[in-house]
């Protein structure tokens, strides 16, 4: 694995924001919208962050994965690339890549218990492991193999500790942990999107950090236009009253099945 971000795949591939969300041709001839794409997407880093929890994997193999599932449709349609399979799959691929393995039968074994009792209509998306490990496949074959990816928590840490914040750091976790609802991972380099969780974390507990991030010398305004698209995500996302995201069954539903239908 690099060493270095600025020398990574993972830099090397960073995308310019109006590649990322875009509905592949195959899904807009099945009639998916632009915030149905989105909405599933959410909907299913949620169902990793759920099936991680029972297989107890690490904060950074959810994040990996969920990555890879983000990174997978700005390339595959959802229509070729089933959503419900990917998710699960992204998971499997991710604790192997940070060593962290899970088999993929236990996959298959939480996802069943996660599904009982919904309609038979989503009978076809209980999978058995063949399913994941034709699809891991597939999932490989999507990414062209660059499986390095670089996250905010190491920067996120350090810089906390340089600015003399710690006390700041479960809730600028949390906030690193909901960017992955978006592509920010796909767009910006980790340190910024770290940067910008610090920056609302800041603003939320009212500290006042300028000399601080000037001496940093820093696009100041890049960190501010992250820190303005995590605070829109959370506007346009009902909450919880624990602050989880609530997205309505119904919606998903119609969404996914428009992607799963024959033409």
């Amino acid at each position: 694995m690099a060493a270095n971000f600025w020398t990574s795949s993972h830099y090397k591939q960073l995308l310019d924001p109006d590649k990322v969300d875009v509905v592949q041709r195959l899904d807009k001839e099945k009639g998916l919208t632009l915030e149905e794409f989105r909405l599933i997407k959410i909907h299913m880093s949620l169902q990793i962050w759920k099936l991680a929890l029972h297989v107890k994997v690490r904060q950074r193999v959810i994040a990996t994965a969920t990555t890879y599932l983000r990174r997978v449709y700005t390339r595959k349609s959802m229509t070729e690339y089933d959503p419900r399979l990917v998710a699960p799959t992204c998971l499997y691929l991710a604790s192997k890549v940070e060593e962290s393995t899970v088999q993929a039968r236990l996959l298959v074994f939480y996802i069943k218990k996660m599904y009982a009792g919904a309609s038979s209509s989503d009978e076809k998306y209980r999978f058995e492991i063949k399913d994941i490990l034709e699809m891991e496949m597939k999932v490989l074959e999507a990414l062209d193999y660059y499986l390095v990816v670089f996250h905010p928590y190491r920067p996120l840490l350090q810089l906390l500790q340089d600015a003399g914040i710690t006390d700041l750091t479960q809730v600028a976790w949390g906030l690193v942990n909901d960017t992955y609802k978006m592509d920010l991972i796909l767009i910006h380099p980790p340190h910024m999107i770290a940067l910008a969780c610090i920056y609302i974390a800041c603003v939320l507990k009212d500290k006042d950090l300028t000399t601080w991030f000037e001496e940093l010398r820093v696009d100041m305004n890049i960190v501010k236009n992250i820190s303005m698209e995590i605070l829109e995500f959370f506007e346009y996302c009902r909450l919880d009253s624990k602050g989880n995201i609530l997205i309505p069954e119904d919606r998903i539903n119609a969404a996914l099945n428009k992607v799963a239908a024959k033409p």
